[in-house]
């Protein structure tokens, strides 16, 4: 049997294309945000347990260096996630389903994404 199947199926030496790294990436920010769901459930049950609750709160993301980093972690997943989304709502619409509407997407969605993460880490630190 001829068989014209890949051989090689390490994953490090294939070459993803943009669009395809976006929609992976757009699925591990998800994964991201569900389980960042851990943190801002804890940090509103806490803020809205008691005055001194939101003020501890509101100290920790003041002043607490780590929790300013899963702060801004989560805005970032947020932010790709957003605009990996509207991605796929343009393409369930038919907008941009060629190769080259695809590529340029992608690349909509990871200039507008690294500027709201830029934006993000600015208004967190």
């Amino acid at each position: 049997m001829n068989s014209k199947r890949p051989v090689n199926l390490d994953l490090s030496t294939i070459q993803f294309p943009l669009p395809a790294l976006t929609s992976i990436v757009h699925r591990i920010t998800g994964v991201i945000l569900f389980i960042g769901l851990i943190f801002g459930f804890w940090a509103l049950d806490a803020s809205l347990s008691s005055p001194e609750g939101f003020a501890s709160v509101k100290d920790a993301l003041a002043t607490n260096f780590l929790a300013k980093l899963i702060a801004w972690g989560l805005l970032s997943a947020l932010a790709f996630h957003f605009v990996a989304g509207i991605k796929h709502l343009l393409m369930d619409i038919d907008i941009g389903v060629t190769l080259e509407g695809g590529v340029k997407k992608a690349q909509i969605t990871v200039v507008v994404s690294a500027l709201l993460i830029i934006l993000a880490g600015v208004w967190v630190w």
